[in-house]
């Protein structure tokens, strides 16, 4: 598959007119938990050429490769790639927008060329915003827990989709700092050894084997353990003040001369 990426991404280059400056893996395989059957979820920024940018119309930021933007040969039906244009991926970094910030935090690269991703790095910790972080992952993990957990009986896997952003906001809590993707390292870092700990465990062995998790009732120590955990969040980014300077200036530089690195 990891050929078949590469040949992918060369292609869009080749027919969109565009140099892809960064791709890698988000979703379950970049957190560290895929079964056999999931998805390679390939995320990418990209820059077109100078005279792309030289127009009073808008135009479009995005592609999605296969969903809206064909390409000539065939992609593979578990291969989903979105990719952003640079402009619009500075834009959200500005705004510590916490997907792209995934994207950079990816352990899963399939392909860094130029400078561009490596100074955005460099910028990350004057840009990120710990408010907007815990923010995002805290709205995630309560919209979650409502619509998997308000009922008597819930398939455990669910736990997943609440219990990686929780423990994502509560990494930001207490690091000030952007989490890693690998729901391990937060569980690790997060929880100690403790009945919580040991169950997750059990359920990323289930699921990285592809086993089927039936309904069981729901778990009352979790339950606790999330509700205090949420209220807890609440408090801090309700508390939590903004002080950041404005990088707009330094990313008008970085994309100026990303575009005079790319094409000269």
């Amino acid at each position: 598959m990891f050929e078949h990426i590469l040949k992918v991404l060369k292609q869009i280059e080749k027919e969109y007119d565009v140099k892809i400056l960064y791709a890698c893996e988000s979703g379950s395989r970049a957190w560290g938990f895929p079964s056999d059957d999931s998805d390679y979820d390939v995320r990418f920024i990209y820059v077109h050429k100078k005279e792309w940018y030289l127009s009073i119309d808008q135009r479009r930021d995005v592609l999605e490769v296969p969903k809206h933007d064909k390409l000539s040969i065939q992609v593979d039906k578990l291969l989903d790639l979105n990719g952003w244009e640079l402009t619009k991926a500075l834009r959200l970094f500005r705004r510590s927008n916490p997907p792209l910030l995934e994207w950079l935090h990816s352990t899963i690269v399939y392909r860094q060329r130029y400078s561009a991703i490596n100074k955005m790095k460099e910028l990350e910790r004057e840009v990120f915003s710990p408010k907007s972080g815990v923010h995002h992952y805290l709205k995630m993990a309560k919209r979650n827990y409502r619509q998997y957990l308000n009922r008597e009986e819930v398939k455990i896997k669910r736990y997943f989709n609440i219990f990686r952003p929780l423990l994502a906001a509560k990494w930001i809590e207490q690091h000030e700092a952007f989490p890693p993707n690998e729901f391990a390292k937060l569980v690790d870092d997060i929880l100690p050894a403790s009945e919580i700990k040991i169950v997750l465990e059990e359920i990323i062995k289930l699921k990285m084997a592809g086993v089927a998790i039936d309904p069981k009732p729901r778990t009352e120590v979790i339950d606790f353990f999330i509700e205090t955990e949420l209220a807890q969040l609440e408090t801090y980014v309700r508390d939590v003040s903004v002080n950041k300077s404005d990088p707009t200036e330094q990313l008008n530089q970085l994309f100026r001369e990303t575009l005079n690195e790319v094409w000269g």
